[in-house]
């Protein structure tokens, strides 16, 4: 019997009879993180994360079962050990280790191997089986370290300012708007949308101390001159943007590497800031497992498939009903609206 099944309804743990990260409703769902592509709606139960569990009940539904654990807890489901591990991709965050008879498998769901300041730092874990994310498999893809992409954005908002620019970042709001807010925490005028500001409650509810920040008030215009403004994706193509007196516009997305992508929806500028691993984090990760056998998911996944088996790690590639980053910062030229 297999550990691990890849099926209609997403990963199978035929043994324990769950399903980690399902697509639909199951009886048992393992939640490797919040992400609106990985933890959906109407499981009968759900296991996560201890920082998960209240962004689960704000996304999906505060009377939804739940039951949550910390990094390196165990628990036994039908004789299968179900352990967490950090993934580092952002707050509550986390692989999925299995265990049966000796066999151990590891779901990683979305992770990354920088260190944020925020979510807890990647943890790799040896395994015979290793699932792995492509998201950003590609070798085009290279991120900055964090003090390098926290200067550029300082200084973009800075030259903003000196402008009479409002800087507006587009970040989604999990993850990546408390990336942005924590990089520009020396300013003293941040605004972020109430969307943001929701998920805010869940960061500090699990201890972490954010920047000062307000929230948009859009009937006061005045009140946003000279201001920083983070919002979500989604407000792109609505004409929220339009009332921010004379914005200066930039994306913040791992898809701003290529540099055509910033043309993407007129950005102003466009900042390579991801949740994601990028090319060299990706077989670091896959390369630490020590892994017989790799399944690749979510992106690049015959391009990073390929690769890991020309280096003699034997992968296969795994198709997927979600996959990348948030839905509403994919861009329209990206690979998973090409699926």
């Amino acid at each position: 019997m297999k550990l691990i099944e890849f099926t209609n309804k997403g990963i199978y743990c035929p043994p324990g009879n769950f399903y980690v990260d399902p697509w639909y409703p199951v009886d048992f769902a393992v939640i490797t993180h919040a992400h609106a592509d990985h933890a959906r709606w109407g499981m009968k139960k759900y296991l996560c994360h201890h920082d998960t569990k209240p962004i689960l009940k704000l996304r999906i539904a505060e009377d939804i079962s739940v039951q949550s654990v910390g990094y390196g807890e165990t628990i036994n489901k039908n004789n299968v050990e179900i352990t967490f591990f950090p993934a580092g991709h952002v707050i509550g965050s986390a692989q999925i280790k299995l265990e049966y008879k000796g066999f151990v498998a590891v779901v990683s769901g979305d992770y990354k191997l920088q260190d944020d300041g925020l979510s807890v730092p990647f943890h790799p874990v040896k395994c015979h089986e290793f699932v792995t994310e492509s998201t950003f498999g590609l070798p085009i893809y290279h991120w900055d370290e964090v003090p390098v992409m926290t200067r550029k954005l300082q200084d973009w908002v800075s030259q903003n300012r000196e402008n009479g620019k409002t800087s507006v970042l587009v970040g989604y709001s999990l993850g990546k708007a408390q990336r942005i807010l924590k990089a520009l925490e020396s300013n003293d005028n941040i605004l972020v949308h109430h969307s943001i500001a929701k998920l805010n409650s869940a960061f500090e509810e699990s201890g972490i101390e954010l920047p000062s920040y307000s929230v948009i008030d859009f009937t006061h215009k005045s009140e946003m001159q000279g201001a920083t403004v983070i919002v979500p994706p989604a407000l792109l193509d609505s004409n929220v943007i339009k009332k921010i007196p004379n914005a200066a516009l930039a994306i913040c997305s791992g898809w701003m590497q290529v540099r055509g992508s910033r043309r993407w929806r007129s950005a102003d500028a466009g900042f390579a800031i991801s949740d994601h691993a990028d090319w060299d984090g990706l077989l670091q990760a896959v390369k630490e497992t020590e892994a017989e056998k790799v399944y690749v998911t979510h992106g690049f996944t015959d391009v990073f498939s390929k690769y890991l088996n020309e280096i003699g790690i034997e992968a296969e590639a795994i198709s997927t009903r979600f996959g990348g980053e948030e839905p509403d910062e994919v861009p329209t030229d990206s690979p998973e609206n090409k699926n």
